[in-house]
């Protein structure tokens, strides 16, 4: 339960993406409901409510707020029912996430990072995020078809088999590597095939391999 201080605080976290980025009013409650100072280590908590990118565990970062609000923006969440996420990390992106869709998967490398994450969804009464230690490249395909796909690390390209398992008229939404930066592509799967559209520069870790 959220206190009323806490609440405020929260819609002025929300306000200031606002101010930044055109946000539904779905996902504006979202960012007024999930507390970002759960996810940030306690000597940063002081920070949680600016909107900058943190550090966390194994060389991990959180990423900006209003970098978590742009991929949920790309991700146009009104009317679909699940989303897979490549990349747990502190878990923030899926707690906004869970509160959009009926159903969040995620998937995290780090299993260190994603204990840290489980232990969050349980403290918040969070029942909604389906979670799984492994090379998110591989997807989820138990789960398939996915209404919405989310990379929350970057990628040179994204894996055929991700695409295979996109739902028909879905959005896949990844931070794609070009030329020594990292772009926000959007891709619509229609008819079977991919169309990518580049939406805006972006700053996030990289896609790895394995399981630490």
């Amino acid at each position: 339960m959220i206190d009323t201080a806490k609440q405020i605080k929260l819609e002025n976290f929300a306000d200031d993406i606002a101010s930044e980025i055109p946000l539904t009013p779905t996902i504006y409650k979202a960012f007024t409901a999930i507390d970002r100072e759960m996810f940030v280590p306690v000597g940063f908590r002081h920070w949680a409510y600016r909107l900058d990118a943190l550090p966390i565990k194994a060389d991990q970062w959180i990423s900006s707020p209003l970098t978590v609000a742009k991929m949920t923006v790309y991700l146009e969440p009104d009317g679909a029912d699940n989303v897979l996420e490549i990349g747990c990390g502190s878990g923030y992106q899926a707690a906004i996430l869970s509160r959009l869709f009926r159903r969040v998967f995620t998937i995290e490398r780090i299993e260190a990072l994603l204990k840290e994450a489980k232990e969050r969804f349980r403290q918040l009464d969070i029942h909604n995020i389906h979670t799984r230690l492994d090379d998110g490249q591989r997807g989820w395909r138990q789960y398939a078809p996915f209404d919405r796909i989310l990379f929350s690390a970057s990628i040179r390209e994204v894996p055929d088999t991700l695409f295979k398992q996109l739902a028909e008229g879905g959005i896949l939404v990844a931070p794609i590597e070009r030329g020594g930066e990292q772009i926000i592509t959007q891709f619509r799967k229609e008819g079977g095939t991919i169309a990518a559209t580049a939406k805006e520069s972006c700053l996030f870790v990289p896609v790895k391999s394995g399981i630490e």
